[in-house]
């Protein structure tokens, strides 16, 4: 009988093995790179947000109100929209500062907006509608600096919400480009030591910035 040889398999070096496992880590090595090459990365400084990729493509621009420019002093102007002699509008070609005591659109210690102030507001509507159409808005609270200055920044701010949620509803003004600030007592437009002045001082502000990209 014919003496059959068989001849061991042969082992494949461990190197080949090793070879695979490094050219399977470099593949997902880069899989992992490329997926993470459109991770949105959000900057945002006082005047603008800007959304750019980690390869350090811009992907998008919007541009966001810097509030810490607007001067509550501004020179006053006219605008034709506006004829109502409690409204004092003032600016400058950035912005426009529509200003209502808060007499005239709050009664004593509330914050629900008067009826008797809404033709008012019905007219800074129409003015905004025209010249700042989609525009970016805030809605300032100022009081005077009678009582403590954390209560009378609260109290602004109450009351620059009653505000714009009358815009909202009533204006037809996007919520999403309303934002409410309140400076307290910390802007006043008078001087505190007469009576006359913290009435003036008691007030809320409409900033309408215009939109440098015109949109």
């Amino acid at each position: 009988m014919a003496h059959l040889e068989v001849k061991p398999k042969s082992k494949t070096p461990w190197w080949v093995w090793l070879l695979l496992v490094v050219i399977a880590l470099a593949i997902l090595f880069f899989l992992f790179k490329g997926s993470g090459n459109n991770k949105e990365v959000v900057t945002t400084d006082s005047t603008t947000t800007t959304t750019e990729t980690t390869d350090g493509k811009q992907a998008v621009a919007a541009t966001e109100a810097d509030w810490n420019s607007v001067d509550f002093n501004s020179p006053k102007s006219e605008d034709a929209d506006v004829t109502d002699k409690d409204i004092q509008v003032s600016g400058n070609d950035k912005y426009t500062i529509y200003t209502l005591g808060e007499n005239i659109l709050f009664a004593t210690d509330n914050n629900a907006v008067q009826g008797s102030a809404e033709a008012k507001l019905k007219q800074i509507v129409a003015s905004l509608n025209k010249r700042y159409k989609g525009a970016t808005i805030g809605v300032f609270g100022n009081t005077d600096s009678t009582g403590p200055a954390d209560h009378n920044k609260e109290l602004g701010a109450e009351r620059a919400a009653a505000i714009k949620v009358w815009l909202t509803k009533n204006g037809g003004i996007d919520d999403g480009n309303i934002s409410i600030h309140s400076y307290g007592e910390k802007e006043p437009v008078a001087s505190n030591a007469t009576a006359t002045g913290r009435q003036q001082n008691r007030n809320v502000q409409i900033v309408a910035f215009a939109n440098p990209q015109g949109q």
